[in-house]
C-alpha cells in the first residue's frame, strides 16, 4: 500500500511539474513586462495604434507594455516571430488584417497561418479612400473614378499607385480595381502607407488606396479623393461616392486593427487582456486618439475569431480569381 502510495505521489508531482508552469504563469500573470510585436515600422499607421493600446494595457496591468516594431515583409517578420513566441501571454502581436488573412495566402514563404493565433479583440476598422495627386489630376482632368479609368485605358501601365507592400489590402484593393474595369496600372511597393501616401501627395505617384490618415490631407487639397472602398459613404466625406454606387462590383474592402496571441495562450489572459482593451471606450482620450485612425470595434475574441475565419476564405476567393502569388 505505502508503495503505491509513494508511485502515486510521484505521479502527481511528475503531473504539477507537467502541468504546473502553466497554471502558475496564468494565476500569477503577469509578473514581468510584456512585449507587443507590431510588424510595421515606428510611425506607421499600426504602430501608431499599438501605442495606445500599450499604454492602456500597462496602466491597467501594472507592467510595461513594450511596443517592439518588427517590419519587414510586408508584416512576414514581425507576424512569423509572434506566432513561434511562447503561448504565455508574454508576447502579444498587434497588426492590421492583410497580415493575417492575406499574407499567408498571396506568399509561398509565409511561416505561419491564423491558426497559430488566439484573437484578442478587434480595435478598429475602415475603409480605403482612393486618392489621387491633385496637380495630376488637374493635368489629365481626372475629376472622378470614370475619368481615371478612362486615362488608365489610354495609357495602359502609366498611372503608379502605392501601397505598404506586395500583399497588402491596399495593393490588392488596385489589382480588384484592375480587374472590374479592365485597365492595366504599375504598383509601386513601399514600406509602409505613410510613405506611399507621400509619394502621392509629392506626384512620385499618380494614385493609391489610403487608409483614414489621408483625411487631414484631403482636407487641406494635398490628396485629391475620388472614392471609397466600402459599401458605405464615410461621414467624414459626405460627397465622395463609392465604388459599388459607380458601378464596380462587388467592392466592399475594409481594413482592420487587431490584438491577437500565439495560439495555446491561456484562455483566461485572452480574456482579460480583451477587457482591458475594451476599456478604451471609457477613456475619452484615448477614444478620440483611435477615432482619428478609424472607427473604434470592440468585440470578444470568439466573434473576432469568426470573423478572421471568414475574412480568410473571402481574401482567399478574390486571391484566386485574380490569380496573386508573391515569393
Amino acid at each position: 500500500m505505502q508503495k503505491f502510495n509513494m508511485a502515486g505521489a510521484a505521479l502527481i508531482a511528475l503531473a504539477c511539474t507537467v502541468a504546473g508552469p502553466a497554471v502558475a504563469e496564468s494565476g500569477s500573470w503577469p509578473n514581468k513586462p510584456i512585449r507587443m510585436i507590431v510588424p510595421f515600422p515606428a510611425g506607421s499607421f499600426t504602430d501608431t495604434v499599438a501605442r495606445i493600446v500599450s499604454e492602456q494595457l500597462s496602466k491597467s496591468l501594472g507592467q510595461p507594455v513594450i511596443v517592439d516594431n518588427k517590419g519587414g515583409a510586408n508584416g512576414l517578420i514581425g507576424v512569423g516571430e509572434a506566432a513561434r513566441a511562447a503561448p504565455d501571454g508574454y508576447t502579444l502581436l498587434l497588426t492590421n488584417s492583410s497580415s493575417i488573412t492575406i499574407n499567408h495566402q498571396v506568399y509561398k514563404k509565409s511561416s505561419y497561418k491564423p491558426k497559430d493565433f488566439a484573437p484578442v479583440t478587434l480595435v478598429l476598422e475602415a475603409p480605403f479612400i482612393l486618392v489621387t495627386n491633385p496637380e495630376w489630376s488637374q493635368k489629365h482632368a481626372v475629376g472622378s473614378v470614370q475619368d481615371l479609368v478612362k486615362f488608365a485605358a489610354q495609357n495602359p501601365g502609366k498611372i503608379s499607385y502605392g501601397s505598404a507592400g506586395p500583399g497588402n489590402i491596399a495593393h490588392l484593393s488596385f489589382a480588384m480595381l484592375n480587374n472590374r474595369t479592365k485597365i492595366q496600372t504599375t504598383h509601386i511597393p513601399y514600406k509602409s502607407a505613410a510613405q506611399a501616401e507621400l509619394a502621392v501627395m509629392s506626384g512620385e505617384l499618380e494614385a493609391a488606396f489610403d487608409p483614414w490618415t489621408a483625411l487631414p490631407q484631403i482636407k487641406v487639397g494635398k490628396l485629391k479623393p475620388l472614392a471609397v472602398s466600402s459599401s458605405k459613404r464615410m461621414t467624414q466625406l459626405p460627397d465622395v461616392p463609392t465604388l459599388e454606387e459607380l458601378g464596380i462590383t462587388p467592392f466592399n474592402v475594409t481594413f482592420w486593427i487587431g490584438m491577437l496571441a500565439p495560439a495555446g495562450t491561456p484562455p483566461q489572459i485572452v480574456q482579460r487582456l480583451n477587457a482591458i482593451t475594451r476599456g478604451l471606450l471609457e477613456d475619452s482620450k484615448a477614444k478620440a486618439a483611435l477615432g482619428q485612425q478609424g472607427d473604434v470595434v470592440m468585440i470578444d475574441s470568439a466573434t473576432f475569431a469568426k470573423r478572421i475565419e471568414k475574412e480568410d476564405a473571402a481574401w482567399g476567393a478574390v486571391i484566386q480569381r485574380e490569380g496573386i502569388t508573391l515569393d
